[in-house]
């Protein structure tokens, strides 16, 4: 199982904005390189993307929730 890691600390959110779809939902597959969702820094967004391929996303993370660096976002198997 590899993990997704938030690459700065900030709010995460799973979504571009709140009237869209998440990036990915509970159980997507996801291919290396996919936008998981946004870390929000001082006003400043920046984009989460997945190192690795992954046939099921559980995100660990809530939207909106605080994330320090290095803290897990989501597992993929």
């Amino acid at each position: 199982m590899a993990q997704i890691l938030s690459p700065l600390p900030g709010t995460f959110y799973r979504s571009a904005s709140p009237d869209q779809p998440p990036y990915k939902a509970d159980g997507d597959a996801v291919s290396a390189g996919d936008v998981v969702g946004l870390i929000e820094v001082m006003k400043s967004f920046h984009e989460v993307r997945a190192e690795t391929a992954g046939t099921n996303i559980r995100f660990i993370a809530d939207n909106e929730d605080p994330i320090m660096a290095g803290a897990p976002i989501a597992d993929l198997d």
